[in-house]
Protein backbone atom coordinates (compact mmCIF):
# COMPACT_ATOMS: atom_id res chain seq x y z
CA UNK A 1 0.00 0.00 0.00
CA UNK A 2 1.45 3.41 -0.99
CA UNK A 3 1.68 5.88 1.90
CA UNK A 4 -0.10 9.23 1.76
CA UNK A 5 3.16 11.20 1.81
CA UNK A 6 4.44 9.10 -1.08
CA UNK A 7 1.41 10.12 -3.12
CA UNK A 8 2.09 13.80 -2.34
CA UNK A 9 5.72 13.48 -3.34
CA UNK A 10 4.72 11.70 -6.53
CA UNK A 11 2.23 14.42 -7.43
CA UNK A 12 4.80 17.16 -6.79
CA UNK A 13 7.31 15.36 -8.98
CA UNK A 14 4.97 13.92 -11.57
CA UNK A 15 6.53 15.78 -14.46
CA UNK A 16 9.87 14.17 -13.62
CA UNK A 17 8.58 10.60 -13.48
CA UNK A 18 10.22 8.41 -16.09
CA UNK A 19 8.21 5.26 -15.35
CA UNK A 20 5.08 5.42 -17.49
CA UNK A 21 3.20 3.01 -15.24
CA UNK A 22 3.80 5.17 -12.18
CA UNK A 23 2.73 8.28 -14.06
CA UNK A 24 -0.41 6.52 -15.23
CA UNK A 25 -1.29 5.43 -11.70
CA UNK A 26 -0.89 8.94 -10.31
CA UNK A 27 -2.97 10.45 -13.09
CA UNK A 28 -5.64 7.80 -12.52
CA UNK A 29 -5.87 8.81 -8.88
CA UNK A 30 -6.14 12.48 -9.80
CA UNK A 31 -8.94 11.69 -12.21
CA UNK A 32 -10.81 9.66 -9.61
CA UNK A 33 -10.67 12.53 -7.12
CA UNK A 34 -11.27 15.52 -9.39
CA UNK A 35 -12.99 13.97 -12.39
CA UNK A 36 -11.66 13.59 -15.90
CA UNK A 37 -11.26 17.34 -16.20
CA UNK A 38 -8.28 17.14 -13.84
CA UNK A 39 -5.97 16.41 -16.73
CA UNK A 40 -6.94 19.75 -18.23
CA UNK A 41 -6.56 21.78 -15.03
CA UNK A 42 -2.79 21.70 -15.28
CA UNK A 43 -0.36 20.18 -12.84
CA UNK A 44 1.09 23.56 -11.85
CA UNK A 45 -2.32 24.64 -10.58
CA UNK A 46 -2.78 21.38 -8.71
CA UNK A 47 0.53 21.86 -6.92
CA UNK A 48 -0.59 25.30 -5.78
CA UNK A 49 -3.94 24.07 -4.46
CA UNK A 50 -3.06 22.79 -1.00
CA UNK A 51 -6.67 22.07 -0.06
CA UNK A 52 -7.03 19.77 -3.02
CA UNK A 53 -3.85 17.93 -2.14
CA UNK A 54 -5.06 17.66 1.45
CA UNK A 55 -8.26 16.00 0.19
CA UNK A 56 -6.16 13.59 -1.79
CA UNK A 57 -4.14 12.55 1.23
CA UNK A 58 -7.31 12.15 3.30
CA UNK A 59 -8.82 9.91 0.66
CA UNK A 60 -5.69 7.79 0.51
CA UNK A 61 -5.70 7.47 4.30
CA UNK A 62 -9.38 6.42 4.36
CA UNK A 63 -9.01 3.89 1.57
CA UNK A 64 -5.98 2.44 3.32
CA UNK A 65 -8.07 1.92 6.47
CA UNK A 66 -10.94 0.16 4.67
CA UNK A 67 -8.62 -1.90 2.53
CA UNK A 68 -9.73 -0.57 -0.87
CA UNK A 69 -6.91 -0.53 -3.42
CA UNK A 70 -5.84 3.10 -3.91
CA UNK A 71 -4.74 2.48 -7.45
CA UNK A 72 -7.50 0.13 -8.60
CA UNK A 73 -7.58 0.75 -12.31
CA UNK A 74 -10.40 -1.70 -13.09
CA UNK A 75 -13.79 -1.38 -11.43
CA UNK A 76 -16.51 -4.06 -11.38
CA UNK A 77 -19.96 -3.44 -9.93
CA UNK A 78 -22.16 -6.36 -8.84
CA UNK A 79 -25.76 -5.97 -7.71
CA UNK A 80 -28.79 -8.17 -7.05
CA UNK A 81 -29.78 -11.24 -5.08
CA UNK A 82 -29.69 -11.00 -1.30
CA UNK A 83 -29.23 -14.78 -1.25
CA UNK A 84 -25.89 -14.38 -2.99
CA UNK A 85 -24.71 -11.11 -1.43
CA UNK A 86 -22.64 -12.59 1.43
CA UNK A 87 -20.98 -15.09 -0.90
CA UNK A 88 -20.53 -12.35 -3.51
CA UNK A 89 -18.78 -10.10 -1.01
CA UNK A 90 -16.47 -12.92 0.00
CA UNK A 91 -15.65 -13.66 -3.64
CA UNK A 92 -14.85 -9.98 -4.17
CA UNK A 93 -12.71 -9.75 -1.03
CA UNK A 94 -10.55 -12.75 -1.90
CA UNK A 95 -10.25 -11.80 -5.58
CA UNK A 96 -9.18 -8.23 -4.78
CA UNK A 97 -6.50 -9.51 -2.41
CA UNK A 98 -4.97 -11.42 -5.29
CA UNK A 99 -5.69 -8.68 -7.86
CA UNK A 100 -5.17 -5.28 -6.16
CA UNK A 101 -5.62 -3.50 -9.47
CA UNK A 102 -9.29 -4.48 -9.45
CA UNK A 103 -12.00 -2.88 -7.27
CA UNK A 104 -15.25 -4.86 -6.92
CA UNK A 105 -18.36 -3.41 -5.30
CA UNK A 106 -21.11 -5.86 -4.29
CA UNK A 107 -24.60 -4.85 -3.12
CA UNK A 108 -27.93 -6.65 -2.69
CA UNK A 109 -31.50 -5.51 -3.20
CA UNK A 110 -32.97 -8.62 -4.81
CA UNK A 111 -32.60 -10.47 -8.11
CA UNK A 112 -35.12 -8.23 -9.87
CA UNK A 113 -33.27 -5.13 -8.73
CA UNK A 114 -29.98 -6.49 -10.02
CA UNK A 115 -31.39 -7.46 -13.41
CA UNK A 116 -33.05 -4.03 -13.73
CA UNK A 117 -29.70 -2.39 -12.96
CA UNK A 118 -28.08 -4.51 -15.67
CA UNK A 119 -30.67 -3.28 -18.18
CA UNK A 120 -30.12 0.38 -17.33
CA UNK A 121 -26.36 0.10 -17.36
CA UNK A 122 -25.70 0.76 -13.67
CA UNK A 123 -24.09 -2.59 -12.88
CA UNK A 124 -21.62 -4.83 -14.69
CA UNK A 125 -22.94 -8.06 -13.18
CA UNK A 126 -26.38 -8.95 -11.84
CA UNK A 127 -26.64 -11.63 -9.15
CA UNK A 128 -29.84 -13.69 -9.35
CA UNK A 129 -31.25 -16.61 -7.40
CA UNK A 130 -33.58 -17.42 -10.31
CA UNK A 131 -33.23 -17.51 -14.10
CA UNK A 132 -33.86 -14.26 -15.94
CA UNK A 133 -37.47 -13.99 -17.10
CA UNK A 134 -38.33 -13.89 -20.80
CA UNK A 135 -39.97 -10.49 -20.23
CA UNK A 136 -36.75 -9.19 -18.67
CA UNK A 137 -34.73 -10.60 -21.55
CA UNK A 138 -37.00 -8.79 -24.02
CA UNK A 139 -36.65 -5.51 -22.13
CA UNK A 140 -32.89 -5.92 -22.02
CA UNK A 141 -32.69 -6.41 -25.78
CA UNK A 142 -34.92 -3.39 -26.35
CA UNK A 143 -32.45 -1.39 -24.25
CA UNK A 144 -29.54 -2.69 -26.32
CA UNK A 145 -28.29 -5.38 -23.93
CA UNK A 146 -27.91 -9.10 -24.62
CA UNK A 147 -27.63 -10.82 -21.23
CA UNK A 148 -25.25 -13.73 -20.83
CA UNK A 149 -26.03 -16.31 -18.10
CA UNK A 150 -23.51 -17.98 -15.79
CA UNK A 151 -24.34 -20.66 -13.22
CA UNK A 152 -22.04 -19.96 -10.30
CA UNK A 153 -23.35 -22.19 -7.48
CA UNK A 154 -26.29 -24.32 -6.34
CA UNK A 155 -28.63 -23.83 -3.42
CA UNK A 156 -31.09 -25.96 -1.50
CA UNK A 157 -34.07 -23.83 -0.53
CA UNK A 158 -35.13 -24.78 3.00
CA UNK A 159 -38.58 -24.63 4.60
CA UNK A 160 -38.16 -23.68 8.25
CA UNK A 161 -40.16 -23.45 11.46
CA UNK A 162 -39.40 -22.64 15.09
CA UNK A 163 -37.45 -25.36 16.91
CA UNK A 164 -40.38 -25.93 19.29
CA UNK A 165 -42.75 -26.86 16.46
CA UNK A 166 -43.42 -30.63 16.56
CA UNK A 167 -43.66 -30.82 12.76
CA UNK A 168 -40.58 -32.41 11.20
CA UNK A 169 -41.62 -32.83 7.56
CA UNK A 170 -44.04 -31.57 4.93
CA UNK A 171 -44.94 -32.59 1.39
CA UNK A 172 -44.55 -30.15 -1.48
CA UNK A 173 -48.35 -30.06 -1.72
CA UNK A 174 -48.62 -29.07 1.93
CA UNK A 175 -46.05 -26.29 1.47
CA UNK A 176 -48.06 -25.06 -1.48
CA UNK A 177 -51.27 -25.21 0.56
CA UNK A 178 -49.72 -23.23 3.41
CA UNK A 179 -48.30 -20.46 1.25
CA UNK A 180 -51.38 -20.09 -0.97
CA UNK A 181 -53.63 -19.84 2.09
CA UNK A 182 -55.54 -23.11 1.76
CA UNK A 183 -53.90 -24.55 4.89
CA UNK A 184 -54.09 -22.17 7.83
CA UNK A 185 -53.75 -24.27 10.98
CA UNK A 186 -50.87 -26.45 12.06
CA UNK A 187 -53.28 -29.29 12.96
CA UNK A 188 -54.06 -29.67 9.23
CA UNK A 189 -50.52 -30.99 8.70
CA UNK A 190 -50.18 -33.01 11.89
CA UNK A 191 -49.27 -30.24 14.31
CA UNK A 192 -50.98 -28.48 17.18
CA UNK A 193 -54.24 -26.55 16.95
CA UNK A 194 -52.56 -23.21 16.33
CA UNK A 195 -52.70 -20.72 13.44
CA UNK A 196 -49.90 -20.71 10.87
CA UNK A 197 -48.04 -17.41 10.53
CA UNK A 198 -46.47 -17.15 7.08
CA UNK A 199 -43.20 -15.31 6.45
CA UNK A 200 -42.18 -14.57 2.88
CA UNK A 201 -39.86 -12.38 0.82
CA UNK A 202 -40.56 -9.25 -1.20
CA UNK A 203 -41.74 -9.67 -4.80
CA UNK A 204 -38.40 -8.47 -6.21
CA UNK A 205 -36.68 -11.43 -4.57
CA UNK A 206 -35.53 -14.30 -6.74
CA UNK A 207 -36.26 -16.67 -3.87
CA UNK A 208 -39.87 -15.41 -3.78
CA UNK A 209 -40.17 -15.97 -7.54
CA UNK A 210 -38.53 -19.40 -7.40
CA UNK A 211 -40.87 -20.72 -4.71
CA UNK A 212 -43.91 -19.28 -6.50
CA UNK A 213 -43.00 -20.90 -9.81
CA UNK A 214 -41.67 -24.26 -8.59
CA UNK A 215 -43.68 -25.00 -5.44
CA UNK A 216 -46.79 -22.83 -5.64
CA UNK A 217 -47.11 -23.61 -9.38
CA UNK A 218 -47.49 -19.88 -10.13
CA UNK A 219 -50.41 -19.44 -7.75
CA UNK A 220 -50.48 -16.23 -5.70
CA UNK A 221 -49.13 -16.11 -2.20
CA UNK A 222 -51.68 -15.77 0.60
CA UNK A 223 -52.38 -12.07 1.23
CA UNK A 224 -51.48 -12.35 4.91
CA UNK A 225 -47.87 -13.38 4.23
CA UNK A 226 -45.53 -11.12 6.16
CA UNK A 227 -42.97 -9.72 3.74
CA UNK A 228 -39.38 -9.73 4.94
CA UNK A 229 -36.51 -7.76 3.35
CA UNK A 230 -34.05 -10.67 3.26
CA UNK A 231 -33.45 -14.28 4.26
CA UNK A 232 -31.62 -13.18 7.40
CA UNK A 233 -34.77 -11.28 8.40
CA UNK A 234 -36.83 -14.43 7.80
CA UNK A 235 -34.44 -16.39 10.02
CA UNK A 236 -34.68 -13.75 12.75
CA UNK A 237 -38.49 -13.81 12.65
CA UNK A 238 -38.78 -17.60 12.71
CA UNK A 239 -36.32 -17.87 15.61
CA UNK A 240 -38.74 -15.81 17.72
CA UNK A 241 -42.10 -17.11 16.48
CA UNK A 242 -43.28 -20.62 17.53
CA UNK A 243 -46.15 -20.42 15.01
CA UNK A 244 -44.14 -19.19 12.05
CA UNK A 245 -43.02 -20.79 8.80
CA UNK A 246 -40.46 -19.37 6.40
CA UNK A 247 -38.15 -20.24 3.54
CA UNK A 248 -34.76 -19.34 2.13
CA UNK A 249 -31.31 -20.66 1.26
CA UNK A 250 -30.49 -23.49 3.66
CA UNK A 251 -27.10 -21.97 4.50
CA UNK A 252 -28.81 -19.10 6.33
CA UNK A 253 -30.47 -21.44 8.84
CA UNK A 254 -27.67 -23.85 9.73
CA UNK A 255 -26.31 -23.56 13.28
CA UNK A 256 -29.33 -21.60 14.50
CA UNK A 257 -30.66 -23.58 17.48
CA UNK A 258 -34.05 -21.83 17.51
CA UNK A 259 -34.79 -22.85 13.91
CA UNK A 260 -35.76 -26.27 12.55
CA UNK A 261 -35.13 -27.11 8.89
CA UNK A 262 -37.94 -29.40 7.72
CA UNK A 263 -37.54 -32.52 5.61
CA UNK A 264 -39.54 -32.36 2.38
CA UNK A 265 -41.40 -35.10 0.48
CA UNK A 266 -42.08 -34.85 -3.24
CA UNK A 267 -45.43 -36.54 -2.64
CA UNK A 268 -47.21 -38.67 -0.03
CA UNK A 269 -45.37 -41.84 -1.10
CA UNK A 270 -41.89 -40.36 -1.28
CA UNK A 271 -39.23 -40.42 1.38
CA UNK A 272 -38.78 -37.18 3.33
CA UNK A 273 -35.38 -35.63 2.59
CA UNK A 274 -33.62 -32.90 4.53
CA UNK A 275 -31.29 -30.48 2.71
CA UNK A 276 -28.84 -30.57 5.64
CA UNK A 277 -26.76 -33.53 6.77
CA UNK A 278 -24.25 -33.58 9.61
CA UNK A 279 -24.50 -29.84 10.10
CA UNK A 280 -23.87 -28.81 6.49
CA UNK A 281 -25.79 -28.64 3.24
CA UNK A 282 -26.07 -32.11 1.70
CA UNK A 283 -24.34 -31.75 -1.68
CA UNK A 284 -25.39 -35.14 -2.98
CA UNK A 285 -29.06 -34.53 -2.16
CA UNK A 286 -28.89 -31.33 -4.21
CA UNK A 287 -26.78 -32.65 -7.08
CA UNK A 288 -29.01 -35.71 -7.50
CA UNK A 289 -32.27 -33.81 -7.07
CA UNK A 290 -33.35 -36.13 -4.24
CA UNK A 291 -34.06 -33.01 -2.22
CA UNK A 292 -36.86 -31.48 -4.32
CA UNK A 293 -36.42 -27.73 -3.72
CA UNK A 294 -33.07 -26.80 -5.22
CA UNK A 295 -31.88 -24.24 -7.73
CA UNK A 296 -28.89 -22.77 -9.46
CA UNK A 297 -27.55 -19.37 -8.47
CA UNK A 298 -26.69 -17.10 -11.37
CA UNK A 299 -24.65 -14.17 -12.52
CA UNK A 300 -25.67 -12.19 -15.60
CA UNK A 301 -23.71 -9.75 -17.73
CA UNK A 302 -25.18 -7.34 -20.26
CA UNK A 303 -22.97 -8.67 -23.04
CA UNK A 304 -20.52 -11.50 -23.62
CA UNK A 305 -17.94 -10.74 -20.93
CA UNK A 306 -14.34 -9.95 -21.70
CA UNK A 307 -11.30 -8.59 -19.95
CA UNK A 308 -11.42 -8.37 -16.17
CA UNK A 309 -15.11 -9.27 -15.91
CA UNK A 310 -14.51 -12.52 -17.80
CA UNK A 311 -11.45 -13.24 -15.66
CA UNK A 312 -13.50 -12.69 -12.50
CA UNK A 313 -16.34 -14.96 -13.63
CA UNK A 314 -13.88 -17.67 -14.70
CA UNK A 315 -12.26 -17.45 -11.26
CA UNK A 316 -15.64 -17.77 -9.50
CA UNK A 317 -16.55 -20.88 -11.49
CA UNK A 318 -13.08 -22.36 -11.01
CA UNK A 319 -11.70 -24.24 -8.03
CA UNK A 320 -10.85 -21.17 -5.92
CA UNK A 321 -14.26 -19.59 -6.32
CA UNK A 322 -16.08 -22.87 -5.70
CA UNK A 323 -14.08 -23.43 -2.52
CA UNK A 324 -15.62 -20.20 -1.21
CA UNK A 325 -19.08 -21.52 -2.17
CA UNK A 326 -18.43 -24.43 0.19
CA UNK A 327 -17.06 -22.20 2.94
CA UNK A 328 -20.13 -19.97 2.90
CA UNK A 329 -22.43 -23.00 3.08
CA UNK A 330 -23.85 -23.29 -0.43
CA UNK A 331 -23.50 -26.15 -2.89
CA UNK A 332 -20.58 -25.96 -5.32
CA UNK A 333 -21.08 -26.77 -8.97
CA UNK A 334 -20.64 -30.48 -9.58
CA UNK A 335 -17.40 -31.03 -11.44
CA UNK A 336 -17.78 -33.04 -14.62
Amino acid sequence: MIKAQDVLVSVMKIENLKNKNERSLIMNLLQKIFGRSSTRIGLAKLRRRRKILSRMISLVAVTAMIGTPVFATKNITVKGSDTIVVMGQKWAEVYMQAHPEVAIQVTGGGSGVGIAALMNGTTDIANASRPIKSSEMDKAKQAGYYPEEFKVAMDSLAIVVHASNPINELTLKQVMGIYTGRINNWNEVGGENQPILRYSRESSSGTYAFLKENVLKNQDYAPDCQTMPGTSAVANAISKDPLGIGYGGAAYFIDQPQIKILSIKKDDKSEAVNPVKDGKVDYEATWSGVYPIWRYLYMYTGFKPKGEIKAYLDWIMGSEGQKIVEEIGYVPLKQQ
